[in-house]
């Protein structure tokens, strides 16, 4: 009887714990809306308001069609071409995503700025120099971080196509045109528009990128309007309009972007999967421009950052030390809450149930600086808001962070129930237990990479903290962005570099453990 007690004891505890966490996810969620639907008080917006709408569609359109346009050859180049260094190069593709968006922002003014690489070439030519700030350059930052992802997703739809598809068009005499008609447009026909509407949620909630190199009446984003009616005007009920309007935005695409699913395959194929034939000619001399360009387009901005960041080490000011250490206090505790609940609702989604994943997913539909907006107007009447600057981030953080674990742990969870549930309740396995000798040492590497994925990612936030902070509570990338505004770019690239080597450190550390733990 005892045995058959501690199972059902098991799974009812992770039901119930899944629930607790719910019911929190959203009063983290509601709390700041009502907040700011109490704030609410006209539903007209204004001019300026209305630019800032449609700045923030435009740039968003743009950025997902670029990059996603760009990604296509580049996808396809990898695809069919085998080199040294090839695997090395597609996994960096996914080192834009963890990259602090404040050290991007930085390399690109080193390589396209006024004084950058790029307008110094031009003047050489004669031309005329290129503007990095307002809509370019918005959309050229969106694009440095949004096509590798756009390359990952595209490349991993030309490795699902069957080879047999392909040689099958070989033995057919189907010239490079054909395959590309009959074989690869469908898969893009059928990738595109999700990888497209994906960069669009994600634009669609930038502040950081919009917060330096947009600005003015024609580059304001509406997370911009929201920061400078908080910051500058202290024009509360404008904030909480825009709020409401941003989240209304965020919510709606995310509906969207939840129905558009990618495909699964291609039909039916020997399990052999492959890439596309390598055509020689000028298509191998395409593939090779495409590779290079876009390795060359990556690899720069992070090379300008540590050629001028390397010398500046050895005299930076002590608050960005400072900020560094509670940069990483942010992050291990970010880290540690988001993915314990990320596990217990990947558990949870495992046993059948449908809502852990909805709670899990909600986060996305909101941004941290339209949370930050409605803690800010909870907060402000009763305490100093940057008294609490710090606590604040964290949990906006570990929130906003749970939707990535959650997806990471999801799938081998639920594969982890599927073959060791009946042996743990035959074994009668107490709920520590199990966590202990079934699901860590199985879970190990996802939990690995996902808490590096969430240290890196909180690392390098510079959302919410420019709310509530004063110069007491600033992070490192909230000290990064000060040091550029004062035209401090050595100290500011030196200090960048730092908050790189602590994220990419972070990742690395996590995503180690993982597999080490899994291979012991």
């Amino acid at each position: 009887m005892a045995a058959r007690i501690k199972p059902v004891m098991t799974d009812r505890a992770v039901i119930w714990a899944a629930t607790g966490l719910a019911v929190a996810v959203m009063l983290l969620l509601l709390a700041p809306l009502g907040a700011l639907g109490l704030s609410f008080s006209a539903a007209t917006l204004t001019v300026a308001e209305g630019s800032a709408l449609r700045f923030t569609l435009w740039q968003s359109v743009l950025s997902a069609g670029i990059s996603v346009v760009l990604a296509v050859p580049v996808a396809r180049a990898l695809a069919r071409r085998r080199f040294v260094g090839r695997e090395v190069l597609i996994a960096t593709l996914g080192a834009p995503f963890i990259l602090p968006v404040i050290v991007a922002v930085l390399g690109l003014l080193a390589v396209f700025g006024r004084a950058g690489w790029v307008n110094g070439l031009l003047a050489t030519l004669g031309l005329p120099a290129f503007s990095i700030y307002g809509l370019q350059g918005v959309v050229l930052a969106h694009v440095f971080f949004n096509m590798p992802l756009a390359v990952r997703m595209i490349l991993h739809g030309w490795q699902a196509i069957p080879t047999e598809r392909f040689r099958l068009a070989q033995s057919l005499g189907f010239s490079p045109r054909d395959v590309q008609r009959h074989i690869e447009w469908p898969m893009l026909r059928a990738v595109l528009p999700g990888a497209a509407l994906v960069i669009f949620v994600i634009c669609l909630a930038s502040f950081a990128v919009a917060l330096t190199l947009g600005g003015g009446p024609r580059a304001t984003t509406v997370e911009l309007a929201i920061y400078q009616a908080v910051r500058f005007d202290f024009d509360l009920p404008t904030a909480a309009r825009l709020a409401l309007l941003q989240f209304g935005l965020c919510a709606l695409a995310f509906l969207v972007a939840a129905r558009v699913a990618l495909p699964s395959g291609f039909g039916a194929g020997g399990g052999r999967i492959g890439g596309p034939p390598a055509p020689g000619g000028w298509h191998r001399a395409g593939d090779v421009v495409a590779i290079t360009l876009a390795a060359l387009f990556f690899a720069l901005p992070l090379g300008a950052v540590v050629l001028r960041g390397v010398p500046g080490l050895v005299d930076l000011p002590g608050q960005v030390w400072a900020a560094a250490g509670r940069s990483l206090g942010i992050a291990l505790a970010s880290t540690a809450v988001s993915i314990g609940v990320a596990l217990v609702f990947a558990m949870a989604a495992a046993r059948g149930r449908a809502w852990p994943a909805l709670a899990a997913t909600l986060p996305l539909a909101a941004s941290s600086l339209v949370l930050g907006t409605g803690l800010f107007l909870l907060l402000q009447p009763y305490v100093r808001p940057s008294s609490l600057a710090l606590p604040v981030t964290f949990v906006i953080n570990a929130a906003l962070s749970l939707p990535f674990a959650f997806r990471i742990l999801a799938p081998e969870a639920r594969s982890l129930y599927t073959d060791y549930h009946r042996l743990s309740q035959s074994l009668g396995l107490t709920a520590w237990a199990r966590l202990r000798w079934v699901v860590l040492p199985r879970l190990s590497r996802p939990l690995g990479f996902a808490a590096g994925l969430v240290a890196a990612l909180s690392m390098g936030d510079l959302g919410v903290i420019a709310l509530f902070a004063g110069d007491a509570e600033a992070t490192l990338p909230l000290i990064v962005h000060r040091l550029m505004g004062a035209y401090r770019m050595d100290q500011a690239a030196a200090a960048a570099l730092v908050l790189v080597a602590l994220s990419f450190t972070l990742f690395w550390i996590f995503d180690h453990w993982g597999r080490r733990y899994a291979a012991a």
